[in-house]
């Protein structure tokens, strides 16, 4: 049986792809892998990095994505940095650019904050807590 090595790639709709693509690398640190324009048979999308083998797609579409939490309450996917310090500099640099960002809770393993992405679609971004030691102040 072959081994599974994590998820491959993500395919968020968007009707601002260069909106989009621009949250995601200017804010959350993705880096554009590739773009291709659009085809007599398929839409124009964009692939982002978001670490390691991971990617997002993006694809553009004239209709807008839905917008809705999990049963959960939260946003049924997620992204994670490396660190609670860069989850928190992530969270300012998205508050200031003007869109929506949650506060960061402690779960018993991450801290986690959901945030909205330019569409509206949330998103989770979170940070693994040190197995050891005590977490650093949640603000």
């Amino acid at each position: 049986m072959p081994d599974l090595f994590g998820i491959n790639h993500l395919t968020l709709s968007t009707s601002h792809l260069d909106r989009l693509v621009t949250y995601y690398t200017e804010l959350l640190g993705a880096t554009l892998a590739f773009e291709r324009a659009a085809t007599p048979t398929d839409p124009r999308f964009a692939v982002v990095d978001v670490g390691g083998d991971d990617h997002l797609m993006i694809v553009e579409t004239a209709t807008a994505p839905t917008t809705d939490l999990d049963p959960l309450s939260r946003a049924g996917w997620g992204l994670r940095m490396g660190t609670y310090a860069r989850l928190c500099e992530v969270r300012e640099q998205i508050l200031a650019a003007g869109w929506p960002a949650g506060q960061i809770e402690t779960l018993p393993t991450q801290w986690t904050m959901t945030a909205r992405d330019p569409d509206g679609r949330p998103v989770d971004v979170r940070a693994h807590r040190p197995r050891t030691g005590s977490p650093p102040p949640v603000g």
